[in-house]
């Protein structure tokens, strides 16, 4: 259940709604978890752009899919969070934040500078097993382990918070790859599986690993400038620094582990070996996603 209140927006989650579906008895975690996928799989499918990197909100809206998404969010109030594995909690989470940042979009409209964005982020919210999870209690309570969030003075939980029993151990640094927050300088839109694949990884975190493998490669993730001995990377790298190891050096060794098998990987790896390696951030596109 999404708020619905225009910014700025009470606490308190409201449902989105009122068919009989969303008065059915509550379904098992997992299986509330793969119906809600697959209906994102479908929005998706209908939505979006090839590349994942546009929403066409307006089709979206008038849709009897997303009414149906909708009325299914109702019941993960009814969620039992602890039953979820690790696997399945991340796979959950990022894919419940990716269609709630397009939820709230939808209905409250898109913000446009940095004070609404906090608000939006900070507001927008389900309900979940009982408890109200905001965009900024998903991506930082849960997904990055109760971690400060960039510009948050707190962590999101308190050491009483019922909502720390189901944040991750420890944070994950391949989820900023996965997590979508409505701007064209974000990753691309997926639907993320928790199923485990033949080759004795979990499917989340080889997902993830992809992931992270086609931001790298893109221009919008990272760029080289051999000649200045420059490694220029997305605003993501700064904001989430600590959870790259903290320091330039630990940062830079993180992204070349994690780029595929590429001639840009091999030019920070001379780089990396030559040494005396400038770090700078390039702008974040924080325009909307919409293709209208």
């Amino acid at each position: 259940m999404m708020k619905e209140e225009h910014m700025p927006m009470d606490p308190s989650a409201l449902p989105t709604g009122s068919g009989s579906e969303a008065e059915e008895s509550v379904v098992g975690a997992s299986e509330l978890s793969e119906a809600l996928r697959n209906l994102i799989l479908k929005l998706y499918s209908d939505f979006l752009s090839s590349d994942g990197k546009s929403v066409d909100y307006k089709s979206m809206s008038q849709s009897p899919c997303f009414k149906h998404y909708c009325e299914l969010t109702v019941q993960l109030q009814r969620m039992e969070l602890q039953s979820l594995s690790r696997e399945e909690k991340l796979a959950f989470f990022i894919n419940v934040y990716n269609a709630l940042v397009i939820h709230g979009n939808l209905r409250l409209g898109f913000p446009k500078n940095m004070w609404q964005r906090y608000r939006f982020f900070n507001y927008v919210s389900y309900l979940i097993g009982g408890e109200v999870f905001t965009l900024q209690d998903i991506h930082n309570g849960v997904l990055r382990g109760n971690r400060k969030g960039a510009a948050q003075l707190l962590k999101p939980f308190s050491k009483n918070d019922p909502r720390l029993q189901v944040a991750l151990p420890n944070a994950e640094p391949l989820i900023h790859f996965a997590l979508n927050f409505g701007g064209k300088g974000c990753p691309p839109i997926k639907a993320y599986n928790p199923q485990v694949n033949s080759l004795l990884m979990s499917g989340i975190d080889s997902q993830l690993r992809t992931a992270a493998e086609a931001f790298l490669e893109n221009d919008d993730g990272c760029i080289l400038d051999p000649k200045k001995g420059e490694v220029k990377l997305s605003q993501i790298f700064k904001w989430y620094k600590a959870d790259f190891g903290g320091t330039d050096e630990k940062l830079l060794n993180w992204v070349m582990d994690h780029m595929g098998t590429s001639q840009k990987k091999s030019i920070l790896k001379s780089l990396l070996s030559a040494g005396n390696v400038t770090v700078s951030y390039m702008p974040y596109d924080w325009s909307t996603n919409s293709t209208d």
